[in-house]
């Protein structure tokens, strides 16, 4: 996978600055460029992005029997509830948290399920080399949106990974908490579930969220560490590894293939959350 990584044309995206905007627009540049990279219309892609207090919920999340009143929890935080169109269940996000999506093709040769996690992993210790040996990846039980790929240092989860599968372009995204404190983001979640709901039996099984299994890398390293470094980071490391990698924006062609995947979405997540 390093391999891979060291010896693949790049093009960064560093979004991480469009922190007003909501999470919806992201999710909707990841359809684009996975439509672009599938296509060959674009080279692989790297791309950042932060943003502004907001829950990003699930399918599974949107089908909780007292969702509504989840949701107004989370307003009432502060927070606002959007739906994605990948997997998992509910992921905070704030501008403590850096987002990295690995947008690539499977065209040429299928790349399993594991394979592009695995990719995000050593992506991951490559970028933190300094406690790259203690990251571990299996499922945080207690944690929120787990998955048997969580990223965690002693037991501690600080990020979790999905998928997002179209047009032949596969786009591995990671949430890193940065900065702040892990268990009170994951406080909020466990509030969210338990008033949505209210020890309802249903078909799903919604996670127990225990917040003292999540932490930020500042916790974890115990040092001040923030998003913003840590995404800087990227570009020093692309350039000290010796990563083949182009500082690119949209072009105009593209813009419009985005506008198209955003109005989508946007009638996506407003139809869901309407329902």
């Amino acid at each position: 996978m390093e391999y891979f990584l060291q010896n693949c044309e790049w093009r960064l995206v560093d979004e991480s600055n469009l922190q007003s905007r909501s999470p919806l627009a992201s999710f909707a540049m990841d359809d684009t460029l996975c439509h672009l990279v599938g296509h060959h219309r674009s080279t692989p892609v790297i791309r950042t992005w932060i943003h502004k207090e907001s829950v990003v919920l699930g399918i599974q999340d949107h089908r909780l029997p007292f969702i509504e009143q989840g949701m107004k929890l989370l307003n009432e935080q502060g927070y606002t509830p959007i739906v994605r169109n990948s997997g998992g269940l509910a992921v905070v996000l704030d501008t403590g948290v850096l987002n990295i999506s690995l947008v690539i093709s499977e065209k040429e040769q299928p790349l399993s399920i594991n394979s592009a996690f695995e990719l995000m992993v050593q992506f991951i210790k490559i970028l933190l080399p300094e406690i790259a040996e203690h990251i571990d990846a299996y499922e945080i039980v207690g944690s929120y949106c787990p998955g048997s790929y969580d990223l965690s240092i002693a037991g501690k989860k600080f990020a979790g990974i999905s998928q997002r599968r179209m047009q032949g372009g596969v786009a591995v995204q990671i949430y890193l908490c940065v900065e702040g404190s892990g268990s009170e983001r994951a406080e909020l979640i466990k509030q969210f579930y338990e008033i949505s709901l209210k020890n309802e039996e249903t078909k799903f099984r919604y996670p127990r969220i225990e917040p003292s299994v999540m932490a930020s890398l500042q916790e974890l390293t115990g040092t001040d560490i923030t998003a913003v470094e840590l995404n800087l980071r990227i570009q020093q490391m692309l350039q000290q590894k010796g990563f083949n990698w182009t500082f690119t924006p949209l072009q105009p062609f593209e813009n419009e293939l985005y506008m198209h995947y955003l109005q989508r979405v946007l009638q996506r997540n407003q139809s869901m959350l309407s329902k």
